[in-house]
């Protein structure tokens, strides 16, 4: 029996086909200072296994949207969780850190299929405000994931040490992998015509580039993710190398994004009949930006010691709740017949400048907590100032 659209449980099982790659990153974050110590390298080695998900996550964006345009979203959804489950298990049995790096980018490979299918198959079920409606009824479902994440991994982290966060995200991927083989739908009403060949593919991102609104909206989600992305970066090392919190205490505080992330999806499940989905990524933008601003003059100041990073962030992660579930709303809203190319574009924007920034914090952290509230106030701002340039350009493609 297929799940129809439009119920709890269909929202529930796309919300956690989106939350596969924060699952594989925010699980094993209270574990990269053991990591370090037992791989024998040093922050810049461990923060490389992040960054190397990020770039394999972004490879994957190529191919997995244009391939399902052609071939369904299921079968692909279904390769692409597959190769998830192998590299998952190569990273529970990584002996060296450039081993578990190099697994990390296979992992992502397989990550990255079902979050843009997902996005995907919203936009083959839901038009306009509709389909903002359920990208945040995914983000809120989706934030229990990394809310608890971080906390589950600083308890298994100290009970027994960090192949057991690969470990738990294994079993997870699996039981998922059973839910979609029996109970998702094939969603693609007609199929692309396209013939699948590199040069295909990329004559196709062309097409979506030639949109100037539709570069304007992946530009806000990658900034906008490239912030969270800086945090998960350098917050570890940051929270307990710095303020001197232990794994689970980190896991607690890293809580404060997710509840803010949280506020930000219901904020924008409420306001978008009302305002719109460029009246709420207006809201979301002055949140990335006061965040960010605030953490940075918190740090500076040194005003509520892990505090002044942890509540900023909550401010932060609302805009992005704000931002990302409408911009990518309407990013993909042109380009019915080719979804998944556009969330795959977009996706592969995303995470290669995410990528980027995370190599970035990982440089420039060398004791102080500084450069990592330096480097989200930058991105904040850019993304409000990006929006409101913007403003004459995206109302003249409504």
């Amino acid at each position: 029996m297929h799940l129809r659209p439009d119920t709890l449980a269909m929202t529930a099982i796309l919300a956690m086909l989106t939350a596969l790659g924060p699952l594989s990153t925010d699980f094993y974050l209270p574990s990269l200072p053991e990591i370090v110590r037992v791989m024998a390298t040093d922050i810049a080695g461990a923060q490389a296994t992040l960054s190397a998900f990020l770039f394999g996550f972004a490879g994957g964006q190529l191919f997995w949207g244009p391939v399902s345009d052609r071939l369904g979203r299921k079968p692909v959804l279904l390769a692409g969780l597959g190769l998830f489950l192998l590299a998952t298990l190569a990273c529970a049995f990584a002996t060296s850190i450039e081993a578990l790096t190099g697994a990390r980018a296979v992992q992502a490979l397989g990550a990255s299929g079902p979050i843009v299918l997902a996005r995907a198959m919203v936009r083959d079920l839901y038009e306009g405000p509709r389909a903002g409606r359920e990208l945040a009824r995914m983000g809120m479902i989706m934030g229990v994931v990394p809310a608890i994440a971080p906390v589950a991994g600083g308890f298994l982290q100290d009970a027994f040490g960090w192949r057991s966060t690969f470990v738990a995200t294994l079993l997870f991927a699996a039981l998922l992998a059973g839910a979609v083989l029996l109970l998702l739908p094939e969603t693609v009403r007609v199929r692309s015509p396209q013939p699948l060949s590199p040069i295909a593919i990329f004559r196709g991102f062309g097409v979506l580039l030639r949109n100037r609104a539709y570069r304007v909206y992946v530009g806000l989600t990658s900034l906008a993710y490239a912030g969270l992305f800086a945090f998960i970066s350098g917050s570890s090392f940051v929270l307990m190398g710095v303020y001197g919190l232990s794994p689970v205490g980190y896991g607690l505080s890293f809580s404060f994004g997710v509840l803010g992330f949280i506020a930000g999806t219901i904020l924008a499940q409420r306001l978008v009949g009302r305002r719109g989905l460029d009246g709420v990524i207006g809201l979301g933008v002055a949140c990335l930006a006061g965040g960010g601003v605030a953490m940075l003059l918190c740090v500076a100041t040194g005003f509520g010691a892990s505090l002044g990073v942890t509540v900023p962030m909550a401010l932060y992660a609302c805009g992005i709740g704000l931002v990302m579930p409408q911009a990518q709303a309407q990013a993909m809203m042109p380009f019915p017949e080719r979804a998944g190319a556009a969330s795959s574009f977009t996706g592969l924007c995303q995470m290669l400048f995410s990528a980027c920034v995370g190599l970035l914090v990982g440089a420039l952290l060398r004791g102080s907590a500084l450069p990592l509230p330096a480097v989200m106030a930058v991105l904040g701002v850019s993304a409000l100032a990006l929006f409101h340039a913007s403003a004459r350009l995206r109302a003249g493609q409504a």
